[in-house]
């Protein structure tokens, strides 16, 4: 999907002054990871490493389990087609509306798609299980205990559990130790989310051992670049540096979905930052153009999500005051809609 993600800033020039297409944090100081990666550019005269052992040993000591359980990868979404490859032909049972990715990734090596609502109706007739926790447009999240026991309940599956969300709820969800231990866990995680650096496309996932090695023969040499690796080094060492306000963000993502409710549009429980809303009439292209001109505000258009249509939008929260005028804005539109 490379046409169709949100935070399309790069369309509108200068035109933005709020995104609330993006699901991460829009405020990080990168002042020091900048500063540090002035110092090591000379590194991009030689080749990187074949593939970034150092980065993945760096972050196997964080998480307590072995570098063997860990794959850096160029960004989530490269672990996502290089697991869809090792199923070609095969079939995919996916929650949805979802991240569309998983959904293009299958469909590049010809798997069947069967599509759920609820991880609670899949069957075990499937190659691999998609979750997106907390789920991406919803927010729905679900709690570790629910996917210990898809895994249990569909020992013959491998379930791929995407945390790239993580740091944005408090829902506990699965650990690094629990996926490497459980045998038919993939778990994907992004230091572009955790860290709010999507430029750099630095994910990685945590296995078994058995599966990290099909996983690494996926890969292309040098997948990560050196700027990234570097950059992934210093990030883990400097968490300090990059707090997200996770409760202040549920509390303003739940105020503005109430704040819609109450002009008609339906929206979505959270457990995170951001909500999926429904429009009563019109369509969340008109809105996102309409906020765009004359608000400065980009919303993200969520009608390309498998199940939903052209009156779905999505929204991160900002600062309270940006949300302020993000339910001023919406709230003008439909009102402007019905003169």
């Amino acid at each position: 999907m490379i046409e169709g993600h949100g935070d399309d800033l790069y369309r509108y020039g200068d035109k933005i002054r709020h995104n609330f297409s993006t699901n991460i944090i829009s405020n990080a100081d990168h002042s020091g990871l900048k500063e540090y990666l002035k110092g090591v550019l000379d590194k991009i005269g030689s080749y990187p490493e074949p593939a970034p052992f150092s980065l993945e040993a760096k972050i196997a000591a964080k998480l307590g389990v072995k570098p063997e359980n860990v794959v850096v990868t160029n960004g989530a979404t490269d672990a996502m087609y290089r697991i869809a490859s090792l199923y070609y032909h095969g079939c995919s049972a996916i929650v949805t509306p979802t991240f569309r990715e998983y959904q293009d990734a299958c469909d590049r090596y010809d798997q069947d798609m069967i599509f759920f609502n609820d991880i609670e109706e899949i069957t075990d007739d499937v190659d691999l299980v998609w979750v997106c926790n907390p789920n991406n447009p919803t927010g729905k999240g679900y709690a570790k205990g629910e996917l210990h026991r898809l895994a249990k309940e569909l020992p013959n599956c491998m379930i791929v559990v995407d945390q790239a969300y993580a740091d944005y709820t408090k829902i506990e969800g699965l650990t690094a130790r629990e996926a490497a231990e459980l045998g038919n866990v993939i778990l994907l995680s992004s230091l572009t989310k955790r860290y709010a650096v999507p430029g750099l496309r630095i994910g990685y996932l945590v296995t078994s051992e058995a599966m990290g090695r099909e996983i690494r023969k996926t890969a292309i040499p040098w997948n990560v670049n050196t700027l990234a690796i570097e950059a992934g080094k210093y990030l883990l060492e400097h968490d300090e540096d990059y707090v997200i306000p996770v409760e202040m963000l549920c509390r303003e993502a739940r105020r503005i979905a109430e704040s819609f409710r109450e002009m008609g549009i339906k929206s979505s429980d959270t457990c995170c930052n951001f909500i999926l809303c429904q429009l009563p009439e019109g369509s969340s292209a008109e809105l996102k153009e309409y906020l765009v001109e004359h608000y400065g505000i980009l919303i993200r258009d969520a009608s390309n999500f498998e199940g939903l249509d052209e009156r779905y939008f999505r929204v991160a929260a900002q600062s309270p005051e940006e949300n302020d005028l993000l339910t001023e804005g919406v709230k003008e539109w439909l009102k402007n809609r019905n003169c």
